[in-house]
């Protein structure tokens, strides 16, 4: 392994697992605080053991949160030191204000844990909330900071040189709320499935079946909401994508070559030596139509780009398929649970029902790390899309390999911890929170 694939191995491993920690810590407060609000309105101490066994996960992911981003705030200066001293200056605001951002909810975080019978009601109440707009808007911050090395912004670049600098711009470029919205809703997604998931597994076990029916209810209620609605926001990147990275899309669809009616595939084997898809599933016009508005209007392929400027085809177009089939499978799944809560509730209790539910527990978080992966891999070989390589920001430092290893028994260890903390918890539940009617 040298040293680039090193640095780069690094990078994904440390994405790969912060985004799960993120993702959990931006919506599990959100949860936390619907439960709390129907404490505090009901009375139902159903709802305040779910709220404080919540919390308790909420702590677990804020501090793996923490220390994974801190790791990556670190490789990015390590690794790309050639990136951070150009783009620093540009796209550094985003990163500032998620600072302050990650300032707010640790304090409103310590507010919450140990406000319970100190605070005032609606106060404490208060705090939890704060905790999940803050996780919300440091997760926003942090995206709009990636679409802007998909789509710069800012800047003028003149002979090299980074000149006119405008930070605002350079946070809200072009990307920032396609992407936004994409993964927002793709992080409501697939921690209410996976919410959902364990709590549907804890009912079909028959274990504590009031504490984990009504938390069900809340975390599909979002996660199905959320499913449904993110291919809109898919459409809405893929457009977005279309107009500012089109090599991205050309590989997301192992599209090789550009012609009127262009065809979507669903999909199939891309050969990038015969620049065809193998066993795919053409649907002539369709992608003109998905990107145009219009069947015959060509869209832009791979042929019409330099081949030393072209992403991997292959793991573009796997990791963006993969991405859809889960997504689509969790739209149909929350279709079902809100076909049943309003017209066949008699589904709610059946064993079936709630397998779906089980078996869709992972979904959401494999989507979210195909759809990162589409994101970082498709904007190859880019480091700043269109202006410096990914080749030209690694560092010159050697032995990047070590560092390699060393980091990823790092995540490993750490996950390994968060899994064995959430077990207990989960196995805690009947000692600590369910109280007995």
């Amino acid at each position: 392994m040298n040293d680039f694939i090193a640095a780069r191995s690094q990078m994904a491993i440390s994405l790969g697992f912060h985004i799960i920690y993120s993702c959990i810590g931006m919506v599990m407060p959100v949860f936390m605080a619907v439960s709390h609000y129907k404490w505090i309105k009901t009375g139902d101490p159903v709802y305040k053991n779910i709220t404080q066994a919540w919390s308790k996960g909420v702590a677990i992911f804020f501090a793996t949160g923490a220390v994974s981003g801190t790791i990556l705030s670190f490789e990015l200066g390590l690794l790309w030191p050639k990136f951070m001293e150009h783009a620093g200056p540009i796209f550094g605001m985003p990163f500032s204000l998620e600072g302050v951002a990650f300032f707010i909810e640790a304090i409103a975080l310590g507010f919450f844990l140990y406000g319970w019978n100190r605070l005032n009601e609606w106060f404490h109440w208060f705090t939890g909330i704060m905790v999940g707009v803050s996780g919300v808007i440091s997760g926003i911050l942090v995206v709009s900071a990636n679409s802007w090395m998909n789509n710069p912004s800012g800047f003028d670049y003149i002979n090299g040189q980074y000149l006119n600098i405008d930070p605002i711009k350079a946070m809200f470029n072009g990307s920032w709320f396609s992407e936004a919205l994409h993964m927002t809703i793709a992080a409501f997604s697939a921690t209410g499935f996976a919410v959902a998931g364990i709590h549907a597994l804890m009912i079909v076990r028959k274990r504590n079946v009031v504490f984990h029916t009504k938390a069900f209810k809340i975390a599909i209620v979002f996660g199905a909401v959320a499913a449904i609605l993110q291919p809109f926001s898919g459409d809405i990147s893929a457009k977005n994508a279309a107009r500012t990275q089109p090599a991205k899309l050309a590989a997301m669809e192992s599209y090789f070559r550009t012609q009127p009616y262009s065809p979507l595939v669903i999909g199939g084997v891309p050969d990038t030596l015969h620049k065809t898809v193998k066993d795919g599933i053409e649907i002539p016009g369709l992608l003109s139509f998905l990107v145009n508005d219009d069947f015959e209007k060509p869209v832009i392929g791979l042929d019409k780009i330099a081949t030393k400027n072209q992403p991997p085809v292959a793991i573009t177009h796997y990791a963006f398929e993969i991405m859809i089939a889960l997504g689509s499978i969790m739209m149909l799944t929350g279709i079902i649970y809100f076909i049943a809560l309003w017209k066949k509730r008699s589904w709610l209790n059946k064993k079936w029902f709630l397998d779906l539910f089980i078996l869709s527990t992972p979904f959401g978080f494999i989507a979210v790390e195909a759809g990162w992966t589409v994101t970082e891999v498709g904007r190859q070989p880019w480091i700043i899309q269109g202006i410096m390589r990914t080749s030209e920001a690694v560092t010159p430092m050697p032995g990047i390999h070590y560092s390699f290893y060393l980091f990823t028994a790092v995540y490993f260890t750490l996950s390994v911890a968060v899994v064995f903390l959430l077990y207990r918890q989960i196995k805690m539940v009947p000692q600590l929170y369910d109280v007995k009617l």
